[in-house]
This record gives C-alpha cells, structure tokens and sequence, in this order.
C-alpha cells in the first residue's frame, strides 16, 4: 500500500484512540443494535466525552477547532469495523457544519456546545416520499405568519432519525419561487405538531435509525431561520462536496476492510484439498481489486488535500462520491463471491457490508446525478 501523506502524526494518535473505544464500545454489540434498529443512545454521550463528535467546531463553542482530517478518521474508523449504524458522520459531517457556516451567533451558542457532548443529536430533513436527489421538487412549507413560521409537510429516509434532538428541515417558504423559495428552519424534536414516524426496515444499515418524520402545523420561531430566506438551496449545494467527500471516505475505508477480509478468509479457507487462495482466478481477482482499491485510495486521499485547501469543487467530490461507490459495491460484491456460500451469511462481516454498501451509490445524491454534475461541468463555457 501507497504510504499516506495526507495525516500527520496527531491524526495518526487520534485514529489509535478512536480505533479502540470503537473496539471496546461499538463493535461487539453492534450486532444486537442491528435487530433493535438503532445504536444505545449511550454511545453519543461516550462520544462527546472522548472529543468525537464535531472536531471542527470552533474553541469558542467549546470545540477543538480541529480539521476536517480528524472527521476524516472517525468516518474510515467506522467504515474499517462495519459499525453503519453510528450516525456521526451524518452529525459532524454534514448536518451540525450547516450550523457552523450560516447560523447566527445565538443559534451557535444555544446549540453547538450540546452536539459536541452528544446531548443534541442532529439530522438534516431534505428527502421527501415524491422529492429526492430534486432538492427543487420539495413541497414541504414553513409560510411565516408573525413571529414564527408555520411548518408543514413529511420527510423519509432520514438518518439519525429516531434518535434527533434537533433537525434541519427543508422547505418552501415561498412556494411560487421555485429553488429561490428554498430555506432551511432548525426544528427541535420536542416541538408541538412534529412527529417522527417507526423506525424504516431497510435491506442493509439495520443499526442505523432511519425515519419518516411529520410536521402538522409545527410553529417554527422566526430566530430558527437558518441563514437566510430563500438562500437553502444555496446553502444546500455549497455544503454537498464535503458530504460526498466523506461518503467516497467511507466508502474506501470500507472495501479495504472488505477486501482484508477476503484475504484472511481465503488463505484459511480450502477447496479441493488447498486452499482458495492457491487458485489463480483467487489470485487474479485480489491483485484487480486491490490495484484499482489503491487507485482510488489515492484519487480520494488527493479529494481530502484539497478539501484542506478549500479547493474541492463540486464536479471533483461528485466523480469521487461516483468512481468510489461504484466501485465499493463492486469489490465486496466480487468479495461474497471469493466467500461462497459463507459470504451470504449475516453472521460474516463481508455479508454485511455487502447489504450496507448498496444505499451508497442512492444517497448524498444518486449516482446518476453525480454523472450529470460531471458532464454539465465538462460542457459548460470555459
């Protein structure tokens, strides 16, 4: 393997400390938050006490002020062990970063101290049963009457949301204008007319709480307003490469685990009086993986400078979020396959990740969005 340049030696340190509380904390009863649906709420506060959750919020919240390496780490950390149903990524990646960049002062201080000590766990509510990866076709309403905004509409497929203290929600708050009526409202869980529907039953990622959420006449204060009137979609696409970067994140992290699986299964494993892996087409298909693994460890490690940078476009991220999952379903689909049999069983880890992965290529946007990102960006005027 490429030697990496992309941590230092602190990150290094802080991968070895979040490596073993995952191992002591997470792993081995993540198989039994699989049949309850969601992870011991426990866990979040555990984690806010170690410093895991929101490494890059600001000291004066009560942060450490830290870079987006250090997310970085927690999301390969989780993806390495298979725990897809720990929802921090989805808390300090994407959702709690909204907060960061467009709240107000106030906002930030009643609120970001709490998501880093797990006190608050967040979600952000922009799938709707007829609006996915078209942000633009979302028919939820927060119409503003006084001093507050009157919420309604429904959201699905919403992760962390059994567990959300505080959502941020999509909606139109002038209908008539289209993406310009877009704005984002901080909804907390325990508001009158908001009601969060049953734990979804999902093909793979069963630890992971993924909910159905419903706003009857929800009365929104004003002050909640995230950013800007009409500015969500703005917001909502700025925010998106840092999202998909840390999918293409995990998405690595998880088929190289994937993939050392695979080599400690066939080394052991025997057919036909040796073991598999002295077959050639054993042989064959790990060097294919493991070469186009490396290439692409490489492309995203390259996505994670730049992102340090601040340079990360929107078409980059959408090729990484693309070549990556893609290829993760790829490679721990091929993976089951070198397993045999045992490969579909729940009980082995490859199993597992293969149902897990196949979400990744559909959310952060589809893959096929991704691919027309890509090409509008090829084709524009230069």
């Amino acid at each position: 393997m490429i030697p990496r340049t992309v941590f230092n030696e602190e990150h290094e340190q802080f991968r070895d400390t979040v490596r073993k509380f995952l191992e002591k904390e997470a792993a081995p009863f993540h198989h039994q938050w699989e049949k309850d649906g969601q992870v011991d709420r426990a866990l979040w506060n555990k984690a806010g006490e170690m410093g895991f959750l929101c490494p890059q919020i600001p000291e004066e919240y009560g942060g450490l002020g830290l870079d987006f390496g250090y997310n970085a780490i927690i999301d390969e950390e989780i993806s390495r062990l298979g725990l897809s149903g720990i929802g921090w990524g989805l808390h300090s990646d994407i959702a709690v970063p909204y907060i960061i960049h467009y709240g107000t002062e106030a906002q930030k201080q009643k609120y970001l101290p709490k998501c880093i000590s797990g006190e608050i766990v967040t979600a952000i509510a922009m799938t709707e049963p007829g609006a996915g990866s078209d942000l633009q076709g979302v028919r939820s309403t927060a119409i503003k009457s006084g001093d507050h905004y009157l919420l309604n509409g429904s959201k699905t497929f919403i992760t962390n949301g059994q567990h959300a203290d505080l959502v941020i929600v999509v909606a139109k708050t002038n209908p008539e204008e289209g993406h310009a009526g877009v704005s984002l409202l901080l909804v907390e869980a325990d508001s009158p007319g908001f009601k969060k529907g049953t734990n979804l039953d999902k093909i793979g990622m069963k630890a992971q709480d993924t909910s159905e959420l419903f706003f009857d006449d929800v009365k929104v204060p004003a002050e909640n307003l995230l950013g800007a009137e009409g500015q969500g979609f703005i917001y909502l696409m700025q925010e998106l490469p840092q999202e998909r970067l840390g999918v293409a994140i995990g998405a690595i992290a998880n088929a190289e685990a994937g993939l050392q699986w695979t080599i400690d299964y066939v080394r052991e494993r025997k057919a036909f009086g040796k073991p598999i892996a002295a077959f050639q087409n054993t042989q064959f298909k790990l060097a294919e993986l493991a070469s186009e693994l490396t290439a692409m460890r490489v492309f995203v490690d390259k996505c994670l400078e730049l992102h340090y940078e601040k340079k990360l476009d929107v078409a980059t991220a959408a090729k990484a979020k693309l070549l990556t999952t893609d290829f993760q379903c790829k490679l721990l689909d091929e993976c089951v396959q070198l397993h045999g049999g045992f490969g579909y069983m729940w009980e082995y880890p490859i199993a597992r990740a293969w149902a897990d992965a196949r979400v990744q290529r559909i959310y952060a946007g589809t893959n096929e969005i991704m691919k027309l990102i890509i090409s509008r960006d090829l084709l524009k005027d230069k």
